[in-house]
């Protein structure tokens, strides 16, 4: 089961909140200075860009920038908040809709007030979820008309123009850009499409200015894997992956597969770096959606990669013949470095496509199995050649429980927290020891 952690205790700015394991009511929520007026757009807009907040949705790109593109378009916007949540490991965005659905619809309120938008959208997969967000406008009806539109959960359902594409009534596919949503999205108009984390973190921002900075360097993460168990928590920017490591219970990482399936493999060195989306991106990796699923000591980083593009293969939206064939072609040859079967030429091939495939599918589902391939290449060179010599102890071991031809899924996959609906259960959360 997934737990949440403070990380240290409930702190004012937090997008935790006080009780993270209880469906936030409308009042509790502006108890907290929730749904103000008192920030204007204008202000809200240059409080965003002096705090350099990022989106959570996995690129990391200025909120305000992208608020400001979707402003100055012209036209009519839309604002949506997506909530489809593709990576296994991570549980953040489904958890915050479960558990903070009036945090969110501020933030979306409060972007549609900076773009000039007329009407919003929740978009989401998760049932559970999805009611929650309806029985939080039904407490609290916005001046800003929202939709909620669920789709079918997939790995490619929360790219933004499968987003536009199945608000708009069509399948949940990404489309080639451009356009891109900000240029033309919902029914041709300029649109804001909006991780729900970044708009938790807008709304945050507008209630308390004075913690501006605080809030915007901070992030949730879902951390998994190793000899711990699932654990979503909030820390700042510039806390060691080895330090999350140990406090997630895994001390002696071997090393870790970084920001769910799109920021690589790293080996237990890499584990200085700071949580800090520059300092990662520098090193040629990426914080991403902020799912860590660290390595224990003694498996077999093969075999998670072959975890990672198996399920990316079999998550391919089909559209394009080049992701087919890489994704398929990359898992093919992961899968037979496991088995002890793959030829003398398989690390050059898997060296190739790692550099030649990325940026040629319309979305980033093929980079993701090109740089998890290049990474793994990159981070354990010896001990991925020496499964050019026979099947792999540790392989097998992983295997055992799952074979690789349907167990991807169920060996990355992290649960959603459990949120209660009724207020009596409140209870003390352990603080995640070993944070700052």
């Amino acid at each position: 089961m997934t737990t949440i952690r403070f990380p240290t205790a409930p702190s004012p700015g937090s997008v935790l909140g006080a009780a993270p394991h209880v469906t936030e009511s409308a009042d509790a929520y502006r108890a907290t200075g929730g749904y103000a007026d008192a920030t204007g757009p204008d202000e809200l807009l240059h409080r965003l860009a002096a705090s350099g907040l990022r989106g959570r949705g996995g690129a990391g790109f200025p909120a305000a920038v992208k608020l400001r593109a979707v402003r100055e378009r012209g036209g009519v916007p839309v604002v949506v908040a997506n909530g489809e949540e593709g990576e296994p490991g991570s549980v953040k965005d489904r958890w915050l809709l479960r558990a903070r659905p009036h945090l969110v619809l501020d933030g979306l309120v409060r972007a549609a007030s900076v773009t000039g938008a007329v009407r919003g959208y929740v978009y989401l997969s998760d049932p559970e979820a999805g009611a929650r967000v309806r029985r939080a406008l039904a407490e609290r009806e916005p001046h800003l008309p929202i939709e909620v539109v669920e789709t079918a959960h997939t790995y490619v359902a929360g790219e933004e123009s499968a987003v536009v594409r199945r608000i708009d009534g069509g399948p949940a596919l990404p489309t080639a850009k451009p356009p891109r949503p900000f240029e033309r999205g919902v029914g041709g108009a300029p649109t804001l499409v909006s991780n729900v984390e970044t708009l938790a973190r807008i709304a945050l921002i507008a209630a308390r200015p004075d913690l501006r900075d605080r809030i915007a360097r901070a992030t949730l993460v879902t951390l998994s894997g190793g000899r711990g168990a699932p654990v979503l928590t909030e820390v700042p920017y510039g806390v060691p992956l080895r330090t999350l490591a140990a406090a997630h219970g895994t001390p002696d990482a071997a090393g870790a597969l970084m920001g769910g399936l799109f920021g690589g493999l790293l080996d237990a060195r890499a584990l200085d770096l700071p949580l800090d989306p520059d300092a990662l991106a520098a090193a040629g990796t990426a914080l991403g959606c902020g799912a860590i699923r660290f390595l224990a000591a003694g498996a077999c980083p093969v075999s998670t990669a072959a975890d990672a593009v198996g399920h990316l293969a079999a998550e391919s939206a089909r559209q394009c013949g080049v992701c087919v064939s890489g994704t398929a072609a990359i898992r093919d040859a992961v899968h037979a470095l496991c088995a002890g079967t793959a030829a003398p030429d398989t690390l050059a091939h898997l060296d190739r496509w790692s550099r030649g495939l990325p940026g040629r599918g319309a979305c980033g589902l093929l980079d993701a199995a090109a740089g998890t391939a290049g990474s793994l290449l990159l981070a354990f060179p010896d001990l991925v050649r020496s499964h050019l010599g026979g099947p792999c102890p540790g392989c097998i071991a992983a295997f055992a429980t799952a074979p690789p031809a349907g167990g991807h899924g169920r060996r990355l996959a992290v649960a959603v927290p459990e949120v209660a609906d009724a207020a009596s259960s409140r209870t003390p959360l352990p603080a995640l020891k070993g944070t700052p």
